[in-house]
C-alpha cells in the first residue's frame, strides 16, 4: 500500500509492519534483542555492521553503550509482537524515517534470513506508516503501543476493555520487548516529556488515553 503523504522532519508517525503471509518475525529472545540492538545501533547516519561488532568479541547487551551519531528519527514507544511491531517516530531529518527503517529492516531480515536458513522478504513492502494529526491522536498511539502486548494475555481487551487490571499491569511489567517496562536508550525520555504532559501513573489512564481519541477530529 502506498502512502498518501510525504514524510516531513519533526513531524510525528505511527509506522508498524509484519511478517510476510504473516509469518513471526521473531521466534526466540535472542531475535528480539537483536532487534532491539538494531532499533538503537542503525539509527544514525553512520553505517554500523553488527556482525562485525559481535565478532570482535563484544556482547550485544553491550551494543547501548556504544555512542551514536546524530539521530535519523526519535522514538517515544515501541512493542514488538511474535509476527509485527509497532513504533512512535518523530522524523529528525529529511528523509529519516525511510533511510532507518530501511537499514533496520534490512539488517533484521538478513540476520533472519541467515539464522533460519531461509530466502526471499521477511517483511510485508512497504513498511506502514500513520501521520499524527493532535495531541490525542499522539496520547492515544502512545498508549495503544503500549498496551498492545495485552494481545498476548487478554485478547479482546480493545473491544471489550481490559478485566483485569492488576493481571494486565503485571503482564505489562514482565513483558521485556516493549518501551512499557524496558528503559533501553532506544527512546528518547526529553522527548516524549515535552510533547506529553504527564506520563499515565497506572494501566487505567493508557486504557483512557486510547479510548479517547476520535479519528474524525
Amino acid at each position: 500500500m502506498d502512502r498518501k503523504f510525504n514524510f516531513a522532519p519533526g513531524e510525528y508517525y505511527h509506522v508498524f509492519s509484519r511478517g510476510v503471509e504473516k509469518r513471526k518475525i521473531f521466534l526466540t529472545k535472542g531475535d528480539y534483542d537483536r532487534f532491539l540492538a538494531l532499533l538503537y545501533i542503525l539509527n544514525q547516519n553512520a553505517s554500523f555492521v553488527i556482525g562485525n561488532y559481535l565478532k570482535s568479541g563484544k556482547s550485544l547487551d553491550r551494543i547501548f553503550d556504544e555512542k551514536r551519531e546524530k539521530t535519523l528519527v526519535t522514538i517515544l514507544s515501541y512493542c514488538l509482537m511474535p509476527n509485527h511491531f509497532h513504533l512512535l517516530i518523530r522524523e529528525d531529518k529529511e528523509n529519516g524515517i525511510s533511510k532507518a527503517m530501511g537499514k533496520i529492516l534490512t539488517g533484521y531480515s538478513m540476520y533472519f534470513n541467515k539464522k533460519y536458513d531461509r530466502t526471499g522478504p521477511l517483511f510485508v513492502k512497504p513498511f506502514r506508516a500513520v501521520h499524527v494529526n493532535n495531541d490525542n491522536h499522539l496520547k492515544h498511539l502512545f498508549a495503544y503501543i503500549h498496551l498492545n502486548c495485552l494481545d498476548l494475555c487478554e485478547a479482546h481487551w480493545k473491544k471489550e476493555g481490559i478485566k483485569n487490571h492488576k493481571v494486565a499491569e503485571s503482564f505489562l511489567n514482565k513483558y521485556k520487548f516493549s518501551s512499557y517496562s524496558n528503559n533501553l536508550p532506544i527512546i528518547d525520555f526529553e522527548v516524549i516529556s515535552s510533547v506529553i504532559s504527564r506520563t499515565p501513573l497506572d494501566i487505567r489512564e493508557y486504557e483512557e488515553w486510547y479510548k479517547q481519541f476520535d479519528p474524525n477530529e
